[in-house]
């Protein structure tokens, strides 16, 4: 099993980017997926979930409005669509897989991809 994330960078106040988790191992079809993301000296935060058809989806209240959490099933592939960055947004950013048959333990993450907003 294993998570890739890719598409962070460096980005200006107000911009925009679009990271994206490759998934191979398992078949992503099967299990809820989540961003989550931790900046330096921070705990760890819960960013946004998907459920495995991608018809429902949840998000931490700093980032509702701004970011959408979407899958592509047939490429294995996850995104986080992110717009309106501030500096607050500035973390490393890792795609996780939801435990089978759980609802609040993640078994398998991503390294990390780092996005940083800043002038």
């Amino acid at each position: 099993v294993q998570l890739v994330e890719s598409g962070g960078g460096l980005v200006q106040p107000g911009g925009s980017l679009r990271l994206s988790c490759a998934a191979s191992g398992f078949t992503i079809s099967y299990y809820y997926m989540s961003w989550f993301r931790q900046a330096p000296g921070k705990e760890r935060e819960l960013v946004a979930g998907i459920t495995r058809t991608g018809g429902n989806t949840n998000y931490a209240d700093s980032v509702k409005g701004r970011f959408t959490i979407s899958r592509d099933n047939a490429k294995n592939m996850m995104y986080l669509q992110m717009n309106s960055l501030n500096p607050e947004d500035t973390a490393v950013y890792s795609c996780a897989r939801q435990k089978y048959g759980s609802s609040s333990t993640y078994d398998y993450w991503g390294q990390g991809t780092q996005v940083t907003v800043t002038t």
